[in-house]
């Protein structure tokens, strides 16, 4: 009781001092002529450590902003989870408590349907297929879609391929998952493909993974092998399949409110350092994949499958084209992914 009264009151205190330091952004914002010592502070919650490729994006482009502004604009990163999981976060930062965000494209389907098409497995073909499609006008219509949800779009940061990993089950086929506990994302997409695929779907925060797969309220989740050495799930997975379902990348999310404050050369400095951090994280990504597995193999004794995927495809096939049926909007995604081909 103690702890969570500790908890509680942390929380509660950074919260205080986010609505602080928004109140002080804004008086800076509107006070005219700002002098040279006034700056807009940006705050910015994300839940990895520093292990994470995501995390020293998202220091850098914290750097980039303030460089491009000449320091009009700094951002303060609240890293590690601090403020909670991905949902509750961006929840605030659709309601203006913090500025900014890095969540996995499975959180944005509860705030825009279009982006459910990342959680629909085996979409696309490959990397080369992925990163070609990230760089279309459609994926821009996509983040301007956003604003309706008080919310805007302004990049996105390869999270590779999620495949299943486990405690001690080697999955070749469908079958090896029947009734397993797999731990997913909190979204309706994610779920129904691990109930096609004959596991038994378990929505928890990605903080949880570690003890639930050590305590064995899981027996496994989906990630990349990443995963295994940055959140250490590997010393409690020891068996990582390359089924490769999806291709469910981060996006770096702002604060409708928060991106008005801005100056319009602001607003572009904000864009141009969220595309440049993209294009040097999407350059590291590959080489830390392959330490990531080579780690995970040689300190943890992980070991690596590469099942074939025909059998996964077919069961779930149904969920895609019912996702195009029921949403004319999902179609259209889908239809801009397949000219890629």
């Amino acid at each position: 009781m103690k702890g969570r009264l500790i908890k509680g009151c942390f929380f509660s205190g950074v919260i205080l001092v986010l609505l602080l330091l928004g109140a002080c952004s804004q008086q800076a914002a509107s006070g005219g002529q700002v002098s040279a010592d006034q700056t807009t502070t940006l705050t910015l919650a994300h839940i990895h450590n520093d292990a994470s490729p995501v995390y020293q994006s998202l220091e850098e482009f914290a750097k980039k902003v303030e460089e491009k502004t000449s320091r009009s604009v700094k951002v303060k990163i609240f890293a590690e989870g601090v403020l909670g999981g991905e949902t509750k976060v961006l929840e605030l930062v659709q309601n203006g408590v913090i500025d900014m965000t890095k969540v996995n494209g499975g959180v944005m389907e509860k705030f825009d349907k279009q982006f459910s098409v990342f959680s629909l497995p085996y979409v696309f073909q490959g990397n080369e297929h992925f990163h070609q499609f990230m760089k279309t006008d459609t994926v821009q219509k996509m983040y301007r879609g956003l604003e309706e949800a008080q919310l805007r779009g302004i990049t996105y940061y390869d999270a590779g391929a999620r495949s299943f990993y486990t405690a001690n089950t080697k999955i070749k086929t469908p079958d090896d998952l029947k009734g397993l506990k797999i731990r997913v994302m909190n979204n309706v997409t994610s779920i129904e493909t691990m109930e096609l695929l004959g596991a038994s779907p378990t929505p928890m925060s990605a903080t949880e993974v570690y003890t639930s797969l050590q305590q064995g309220i899981i027996d496994g989740a989906e990630s990349s092998p990443i995963a295994l050495v940055d959140a250490n799930h590997g010393e409690v997975a020891k068996q990582f399949s390359f089924d490769e379902h999806t291709r469910i990348p981060d996006f770096l999310i702002m604060s409708d409110s928060s991106w008005d404050k801005l100056s319009e050369s602001e607003q572009q400095a904000v864009l141009e350092a969220g595309r440049e951090t993209t294009k040097d994280h999407n350059k590291r990504w590959t080489k830390m994949i392959e330490d990531g597995i080579k780690q995970a193999k040689e300190e943890l004794n992980v070991e690596f499958t590469h099942p074939e995927q025909t059998p996964f495809r077919k069961k779930v096939k149904p969920l895609i084209e019912e996702r195009r049926q029921n949403n004319p909007e999902v179609d259209k995604v889908l239809e801009a992914i397949e000219a890629l081909e």
